[in-house]
């Protein structure tokens, strides 16, 4: 999930009643919340190091207590009062743990059995993004605030915004069962289909950012990955669907997969689509090599693309990774 959301899942926990057991609980709910995400840092040694490793160890299960530990470090460095290290670390486990919910939920996934394992989690329930989530956690961080003007207008008392932090809590809890059953629905009738009377291998329904009842399926088959718009009603709108067929493994292929962008894309991505077309080169005739992940785009349009450059005797001249289109 983006940061937003992160921070403000953060202060409801604490409203909710979790600031009243420790000094430094709301401080130390907001920084644990965002801590995995410290992770940012390495886009400093470029974006193909940042993917490589985001969502890794500081997001992984059997580190969030580390990670708890030094959100706990950190707040207590600026309390000017006792301690309660206990429960400023469990209160900090329960902000990583809300971090690394929210981020399995979508579908750019999690890591979250490192370093035992580097398996992918996806939740597909929310986008990174979500509007509901904003909204509903936007309204209880700003709640208070109108209520106390509105009552001090008026001379009653202030509001108490434990109410509204639990209830935004429980709204989203329960927005999210219902996306579940949503899901499995969608996921369900993608799966029992046949495209081009081809059975399909695996099949996926990715969340819209802004309507919770629409959905992008994605169907692998033998021969192509397909793109299917599908609303909650589990209609499928086989009119819209957009083909993208497996190219074999030739050489000029097989030579972009050997460089150090595609290793790692080929590893990171879960609907993986490749393409060739050849270009003009000063000696000759070249290819344009272009991996991408349909959970971020097409070819040539979208996000999160290995690109590499080559000649008509598969030799790479260039390989990069980009977060849109080249």
């Amino acid at each position: 999930m983006d940061n937003l959301s992160h921070t403000l899942t953060g202060l409801a926990l604490a409203r909710a009643g979790l600031n009243r057991l420790a000094p430094g609980a709301t401080a130390v709910l907001l920084i644990s919340a965002n801590a995995p995400d410290a992770d940012i840092v390495t886009l400093l040694g470029g974006q193909l190091r940042y993917l490589e490793v985001h969502r890794g160890y500081t997001h992984s299960f059997f580190c969030l207590p580390v990670v708890a530990f030094a959100c706990t470090v950190v707040v207590a460095a600026f309390l000017r009062r006792r301690t309660m290290w206990l429960r400023l670390w469990l209160l900090a486990c329960l902000g990583v743990g809300s971090h690394l919910l929210l981020d399995w939920t979508n579908s750019y996934g999690i890591r979250l059995l490192l370093p035992f394992s580097s398996r992918w989690f996806h939740g597909d329930l929310n986008s990174l993004y979500d509007g509901f989530f904003l909204l509903v956690l936007g309204v209880a961080a700003l709640w208070p605030l109108l209520a106390n003007l509105v009552s001090g207008e008026i001379g009653q008392q202030r509001s108490d915004s434990r109410g509204i932090a639990v209830a935004a809590l429980l709204a989203i809890a329960a927005f999210d069962c219902g996306r579940a059953v949503l899901h499995n629905r969608a996921v369900a009738e993608l799966q029992v289909r046949v495209y081009d009377e081809l059975s399909p291998l695996e099949s996926a329904a990715l969340p819209d950012p802004f309507n919770p009842l629409r959905w992008t399926g994605i169907v692998e088959t033998e021969t192509s990955w397909l793109r299917v718009p599908i609303e909650a009603s589990g209609n499928p709108d086989l009119h819209a669907i957009e083909s993208f067929y497996k190219l074999p493994a030739t050489p000029v292929l097989m030579a972009a997969k050997q460089t150090e962008p595609f290793r790692f894309l080929s590893y990171f991505a879960r609907f993986p689509v490749w393409s060739a077309v050849p270009v003009p080169l000063q000696a000759g005739t070249g290819w344009r090599v272009e991996l991408t992940d349909l959970r971020f785009g097409t070819p040539g349009s979208g996000s999160f693309a290995g690109v590499a450059l080559e000649t008509g005797k598969a030799q790479v001249l260039q390989s990069d990774f980009t977060w849109g289109a080249r």
